[in-house]
This record gives structure tokens, C-alpha cells and sequence, in this order.
């Protein structure tokens, strides 16, 4: 397992040691719409990226980071590195995201410009990670991925190079303030608190 997986297990078992009448259920978030289960009230908790700069959302405290990877086709001239830097995106199409997604929030995954002020191009718009993933496999975009999402998506037709210069993604409970519900505060006081002990 690795590291944030452990971090939110710590988490999930303190909250559950504390409330075991409680029942949590896990959703998918997808990247592209960071909020919108939020706003509907399909989810009462969303582990977002940071920064989350929304009026009507409340952050608790960071939960884990996370290095990403440049997923690349296999055949694709930046697989045979060993490593890349965030300059080598300005030479390369990159996968945009299709939704509500605010642009601070996926400019903080990737950047518009490069470290030395090169655009960024946007390729291919994906709305998932799967839809994602079949970009990058088939040569259309390249696209920084999270280390975590890397480890349990090995493909034959893709390859994950570390970035040496990238962002580091920081992650962090985030929920509706006008639903601030006591349970919502217990999750994260237990957040807190597992944070504390590790």
C-alpha cells in the first residue's frame, strides 16, 4: 500500500473507532469536476488537490502529497528517459480536462507555462482518467499523472517517467460549509488527529 493510502486508512479507522454507527461509503471523484458532487450533495466529503479557493467550500487540513509522473506511449521519444523535467512540456501536447474544473485548480496539476515561460499546449480533452490514459497509450498527449494512480495503472502501451521538477499535489478533506454537519466535523477532528499520531 502506499503512503496515502495508509495516511487516509488512519484516518478512516479512527473516524470509525469514534462514530461505529456511522457508515462510509466511497465515491469516485472525477478530476474534472472536482465540486460538482459537492454542490449536489452527492458527497458530503471530497479528498480534493489543493488549492480550493471556493466561497461556498470549506478546507480542512492536508491529508497527504503526492510527486506526479509523465505518462508517455511507449514509443513515444520520452520513454526512453530516465527522467524529465517541466520544461520538456513545452515540447509536447499535454491532456486537457473537459468540465467545470476551475483552471487554478488543474494549474496547480499542470502548469499553462513551462519554468521558462514556454506555453503548455493543451491537446486531447478528457473528462477521466480512463479517457485519459487512452490518450497518452495512443501517442495524441502526454500528461502528468499521480505516482499513486501510476502504481495501480501499469499498461503495456504506456510508460511513467518521474518529472523532476514538478508539482507536488497536496490533498485535503473539503465539504459544503452550509452542510457542515456535526459528522463532518467528527471526520475532520479525525483527520486532524491521525495526522497527529503518524
Amino acid at each position: 500500500m502506499s503512503t496515502h493510502h495508509l495516511e487516509i486508512a488512519a484516518v478512516l479507522d479512527l473516524f470509525r473507532q469514534r462514530h461505529p454507527q456511522c457508515e462510509l461509503r466511497m465515491r469516485e471523484v472525477l478530476p474534472a469536476d472536482p465540486f460538482g458532487g459537492l454542490r449536489a450533495g452527492r458527497i458530503d466529503i471530497g479528498l480534493l488537490w489543493l488549492p480550493v479557493r471556493e466561497p461556498d467550500l470549506a478546507v480542512g487540513p492536508q491529508l497527504y502529497t503526492e510527486q506526479l509522473v509523465l505518462g508517455v506511449a511507449a514509443d513515444h521519444p520520452l520513454a526512453g528517459r530516465d527522467r524529465v523535467e517541466m520544461e520538456d512540456l513545452g515540447d509536447h501536447p499535454v491532456a486537457d480536462l473537459e468540465g467545470p474544473i476551475p483552471s487554478y485548480v488543474w494549474e496547480a496539476h499542470t502548469p499553462f507555462v513551462t519554468p521558462a515561460g514556454r506555453p503548455i499546449r493543451r491537446g486531447t480533452a478528457v473528462s477521466t482518467l480512463e479517457q485519459a490514459l487512452t490518450a497518452i497509450g495512443a501517442g495524441s498527449v502526454v500528461s502528468a499523472i499521480g505516482l499513486h494512480v501510476a502504481a495501480y495503472r501499469q499498461r503495456r502501451d504506456i510508460t511513467f517517467v518521474p518529472i523532476t521538477d514538478g508539482p507536488i499535489l497536496r490533498y485535503a478533506p473539503v465539504w459544503r460549509s452550509a452542510s457542515e454537519t456535526p459528522l463532518v466535523r467528527a471526520f475532520v477532528q479525525a483527520a486532524g488527529d491521525a495526522q497527529n499520531t503518524t
